[in-house]
C-alpha cells in the first residue's frame, strides 16, 4: 500500500458512558477454571495428533531418500559384490613396472589364459619413475562383475592429485559391469622417492576397498614439457604380445593423449607421461630429447571388446617414445 503504514480513523473506546460491570461482565469463577484445562486437552490432542502425522511424514522421506541413495550408488548386497574372494574391482598403473602388492601372488606365466575372472592374480604395487614436477600417469579401475559400481577414489601419501579436479579425491559414478576407466593422476612436487597408495571403496560398503601402492622416484633425464591428457604429440611406436614376446607391429603416428577415438584407449592412455624438452623436438634437427616408457595392456583396454578381433583375449607391451610436441601442447 502506498506510503506505507494505513492510518485509519480510531474509535476513541477507551471513553465510555456504560458502567464498568456492564461492559465488561464477569467471568463465573467455575466456568474460569474449567475453561483453560478443557482449552489444554484440545490443545494437547491437536498437538499429539500434528506429531503423529509429522512422525509419519519423515519416515516415508527417510524411506524414500534411503531408496534415492541406493538406486544412485548401487548394491550395498556385500556378497554381490565379491568373487573369487575378492572385491569385484580391480586397480592398476599402465606402465608395465607392477607385482605383487604384498608378495603373496606370483605373476601368472600366461596372463591371456588365466582362468578365473580377474586380470591380475591379486592387489598391485607399481614403480613410477618421473621426469620432474607436472609428470603425468594414467591409472586404470575395471570392473569385473555384474554389478554397476559407484567407487570413492582416494591418494594418500601427498604430491600426486587426479589431473581431472586437482584433488586427492574422486568419485566414480555407475561404472558398469565389465567397463573400466582410464585417469590422469599428476605430481605436483618435486619428489626424489616416496611411497603412496591410491584405494577405490564402494560408496555405500566402507570395508569393501582395493589399493595400488605407488613406488615413485625421480628418473636421470628431468624434463620440461610433460604430456597431459589432450596434447597432441608424434611418438614411435613398437607394440608386442605381452605373453609370448611377439612383436606385432611397429611404426611412427601423431596421437592425442587419452582422447583419440582413432586408437584403442589403452594406447592413446599410454602416451600421457611421456617427456620432451622445451625445444619439444622441433628446434634442433637431428638432436633427441623425448623420453619413452613401456605400458601393459590387459584386453578390456586393448581389443577385448572387438568380438571378431584375432587379438581380443591378447595382453599387449607398447614401447612408446614421443618425438615431437606442438608449441601448443602443455
Amino acid at each position: 500500500m502506498m506510503g506505507g503504514w494505513y492510518n485509519g480513523l480510531v474509535t476513541r473506546s477507551w471513553i465510555s458512558d456504560t458502567p464498568d460491570e456492564v461492559e465488561h461482565p464477569p467471568i463465573p469463577l467455575g466456568l474460569n477454571r474449567m475453561a483453560v484445562p478443557r482449552a489444554a486437552l484440545v490443545l494437547s490432542i491437536g498437538t499429539v495428533v500434528v506429531l503423529i502425522f509429522s512422525a509419519i511424514w519423515v519416515g516415508i522421506s527417510a524411506i524414500s531418500f534411503l531408496d534415492d541413495l541406493e538406486a544412485s550408488f548401487g548394491t550395498t548386497d556385500v556378497e554381490m559384490l565379491e568373487s573369487e574372494g575378492r572385491w569385484i574391482w580391480e586397480i592398476s598403473l599402465l606402465f608395465d613396472t607392477c607385482s605383487s602388492r604384498e608378495d603373496n601372488w606370483e605373476w601368472p606365466e600366461s596372463l591371456a589364459e588365466q582362468d578365473g575372472n580377474f586380470l591380475y592374480p591379486g592387489e598391485l604395487r607399481c614403480d613410477w619413475e618421473h621426469q620432474g614436477d607436472g609428470d603425468a600417469a594414467s591409472v586404470a579401475v575395471f570392473n569385473r562383475g555384474n554389478e554397476t559400481l559407484s567407487l570413492v577414489l582416494e591418494i594418500s601419501g601427498g604430491g600426486v592429485v587426479f589431473a581431472s579436479g586437482g584433488e586427492e579425491n574422486l568419485i566414480i559414478n555407475d561404472l558398469g559391469p565389465n567397463e573400466s576407466i582410464i585417469l590422469e593422476i599428476d605430481l605436483i612436487e618435486s619428489i626424489t622417492e616416496r611411497e603412496i597408495s591410491i584405494t577405490a571403496t564402494h560408496v555405500s560398503v566402507l570395508q569393501a576397498q582395493v589399493r595400488l601402492d605407488l613406488n615413485i622416484f625421480e628418473g636421470t633425464e628431468q624434463k620440461d614439457v610433460h604430456v597431459d591428457y589432450n596434447d597432441r604429440i608424434e611418438v614411435d611406436y613398437i607394440v608386442w604380445n605381452a605373453d609370448t614376446d611377439e612383436q606385432l607391429d611397429e611404426g611412427t603416428l601423431w596421437v592425442t593423449a587419452g582422447n583419440d577415438p582413432a586408437y584403442i584407449d589403452g594406447f592413446e592412455w599410454s602416451a600421457i607421461g611421456l617427456d620432451i624438452d622445451s625445444d619439444r623436438g622441433g628446434l634442433y634437427p637431428g638432436v633427441d630429447t623425448g623420453t619413452s616408457h613401456t605400458t601393459l595392456l590387459p584386453p578390456p583396454i586393448a581389443y577385448g571388446n572387438s568380438d571378431d578381433h584375432e587379438l581380443k583375449d591378447s595382453w599387449l607391451r607398447f614401447q612408446l617414445k614421443v618425438n615431437r610436441a606442438p608449441l601448443s601442447s602443455g
